[in-house]
């Protein structure tokens, strides 16, 4: 992504340190986080610092080259061990995260030394995070080809440059048609409690110049039934080998109105994300997250300053899940940087074989 004249990623890593875009403060301010050791990094993954599936994973791997590069001689390997559990304990739904820890793990298993398991798992690490830009990329491609000129998009939440390093997932298909002179208008859903929608994707699709609108969360529906949006693209944090989907909190109800509405509803995601052991959307575990997020909202006041406020009657209760499934059924396809497969290929998608283009 470019920012402000400068080539960002959402994550990277230089020396024994981590820098992030601070997502939290977009769209109304642009910081990048300094995180000298994992712990720190560990800690921005579970404050939502970098968000999306790929960024996230991004992180963890990333995190677990700092474990490994501050790992003393003795006692090395409990040490990473305690390390790489902290990061897995960060985000429990992001299959993405478990995906980076394992294979630096197993980059680390194969050396003979300390030196060696230092320098194996800073390039594992790297390797992940430019193979999420390579995927990203290809997302975009294939997916574009979906994508017909004039089309109205609806997507939920932001899995953009944010969300998978460069490009991202659900908006790169929209990047591609956009960059290819395709017209397409972006409806974008708010996305509460975290605003992802109305801050993240919003900022990045004024940053890329496509046109778009922010529009409450309840009001799909009644933009579908007008026959104002064309095909529904989302994002997944972890997909199961039956093709079910956990995605940001209300793509559930998204993916059934589709339905009723004869509109395609697509997933877009690496490989990455799906889950071998999963075989349902049952076996996915859905985080959850605290009360306040529900019952405050944060924004920018007149004066410039960036204020948190009630929005509920004190002393309320909320509930707040981070993710939702939306089963195989009500998904038209997954885009991958494979290609774009039916639900219910995606164990054969695992094994090599079968795409429908």
């Amino acid at each position: 992504m470019r920012v402000r004249g400068k080539n960002y990623t959402a994550v990277w890593m230089k020396g024994p340190t981590v820098y992030m875009i601070d997502q939290r403060l977009l769209p109304h301010q642009f910081r990048v986080a300094v995180l000298k050791s994992y712990h720190q990094t560990a800690e921005a993954i579970k404050q939502m610092t970098v968000r999306g599936a790929g960024s996230i994973g991004a992180a963890a791997g990333f995190g677990a080259a700092q474990v490994v590069l501050s790992a003393p001689q003795k006692g090395f390997t409990p040490y990473i061990k305690k390390g790489f559990e902290i990061l897995r304990k960060t985000r429990p739904t992001a299959q993405d995260l478990f995906y980076a820890v394992d294979r630096v793990a197993e980059a680390v298993k194969k050396t003979k030394n300390l030196c060696e398991a230092k320098k194996a798992a800073v390039a594992a690490a790297k390797a992940i995070s430019d193979q999420y830009v390579a995927s990203g990329e290809a997302v975009g491609k294939t997916g574009a080809k979906l994508i017909k000129n004039n089309f109205r998009i609806l997507t939920h939440c932001n899995a953009g440059w944010l969300a998978l390093q460069d490009w991202g997932s659900a908006l790169a298909p929209v990047y591609a048609a956009h960059r290819a002179g395709k017209k397409v208008f972006v409806y974008a859903d708010e996305t509460r409690p975290r605003l992802q929608g109305a801050k993240l994707t919003a900022w990045e699709l004024k940053e890329e110049g496509v046109p778009f609108a922010i529009i409450a969360d309840n009001a799909a529906g009644h933009y579908m039934r007008k026959g104002l949006i064309d095909m529904v693209i989302v994002g997944a944090d972890r997909i199961a080998i039956n093709g079910d989907a956990a995605n940001k909190i209300g793509t559930y109800e998204k993916a059934v109105l589709a339905r009723e509405n004869n509109i395609p509803f697509y997933v877009a995601a690496p490989t990455s994300t799906i889950d071998s052991a999963c075989s349902t959307g049952n076996a996915i575990p859905i985080e959850e997250r605290p009360e306040d997020e529900v019952l405050t909202i944060s924004g920018r006041t007149k004066t410039g300053t960036i204020a948190t406020v009630a929005v509920a009657p004190a002393g309320c209760r909320a509930g707040n899940p981070a993710f939702d499934i939306t089963p195989a059924k009500y998904i038209t396809a997954i885009i991958t940087e494979k290609g774009v497969f039916k639900p219910d290929s995606i164990a054969s998608l695992i094994a090599g074989k079968r795409r429908i283009n």
